[in-house]
């Protein structure tokens, strides 16, 4: 073992508070340790997700949902304007899928690319890039522009929202 990897080891050894002596048992105790630290941040980020959740479904409910919406450029050529639109939740319920999409549809957008993963009862990932199609944008933002103007990423995350809440507030009754 070189000088590097000695000092690395009592390094590690340091910070993980390991007394081991050797570098195996060193190694063990920093998983250990990271472990440790891992279901400390696990519990930490559950009992806040809750807490956020809260005002977004209710405070029976221990549904947290995360939405992110980031704009993004389509096309070059065409300067089109797309969003990336990221949904994460702990456990599906039977009609999310469509309820999200419904609600892309009901602001004009297309789903151009998305990946999904969701069952009932077990986690439901949504991650798209959702804009217009094309086809008949001159009339999709001359209707937007009537409407009071374009759609941006809070319109869009709170039309995600709301959907999934209306989901919720559905498979409850």
């Amino acid at each position: 073992m070189s000088g590097k990897e000695k000092k690395l080891l009592q390094l590690l050894r340091s910070v993980t508070k390991s007394s081991a002596a050797n570098g195996t048992s060193i190694l063990v105790d920093a998983s250990k340790y990271i472990k440790e630290l891992k279901d400390k941040v696990e519990a930490a980020s559950s009992s806040q997700a809750d807490t956020d959740t809260s005002s977004a479904f209710g405070s029976g409910s221990a549904m947290p949902a995360t939405v992110s919406v980031s704009a993004v450029e389509l096309d070059n050529s065409s300067r089109r304007r797309g969003f990336r639109i990221n949904v994460s939740m702990e456990r599906s319920r039977p009609g999310l899928l469509v309820s999200v999409l419904e609600a892309l549809e009901d602001l004009g957008l297309d789903v151009l690319d998305a990946d999904v993963s969701c069952t009932d009862d077990t986690a439901f990932r949504f991650q798209a890039l959702g804009g217009s199609s094309g086809q008949g944008l001159q009339q999709q933002q001359q209707q937007q522009e009537e409407a009071g103007g374009s759609v941006d990423e809070q319109m869009v995350q709170h039309a995600v929202l709301q959907a999934i809440t209306k989901c919720m507030d559905d498979d409850d009754e």
